[in-house]
């Protein structure tokens, strides 16, 4: 069983930038590829980005490309989200998740099976 906890949330003016981390453990975290998703409120959850268990691979949802960057130390077990050239519309509970199967890319909520509770990110115009 793999806990998450996600931290670094804020609020953060546009334009501005927010480093998300998430820390994983009671599970070999090398061994997960992990992702990165948002919920706005009243929307459903969206994916965000994606990385492999080694970090050489990374994928990225349209509405984040060349703004947010997905990075991971296995050493320390802990998967990161840098956001810069935050929007408005970036606000929402990022969450983390971590996923067993080493398949890439995993874009799908499903294909996770372990969450942490979400951090809000709230970007003011």
């Amino acid at each position: 069983q793999v806990q998450l906890v996600e931290s670094g949330g804020g609020l953060v003016q546009a334009g501005g930038s927010l480093r998300l981390s998430c820390a994983a453990s009671g599970g070999t975290f090398s061994s997960y590829s992990m992702g990165w998703f948002r919920q706005a409120p009243g929307k459903e959850r969206e994916f965000v980005g994606t990385i492999t268990r080694s970090g050489g691979g990374k994928y990225y949802g349209d509405p984040v490309k060349g703004r947010f960057t997905i990075s991971r130390d296995n050493a320390k077990n802990t998967v990161y989200l840098q956001m810069s050239s935050l929007k408005p519309e970036d606000t929402a509970v990022y969450f983390c998740a971590a996923e067993s199967s080493g398949g890439y890319p995993r874009v799908h909520l499903g294909q996770y099976d372990y969450w942490g509770q979400g951090t809000q990110v709230t970007v003011s115009s």
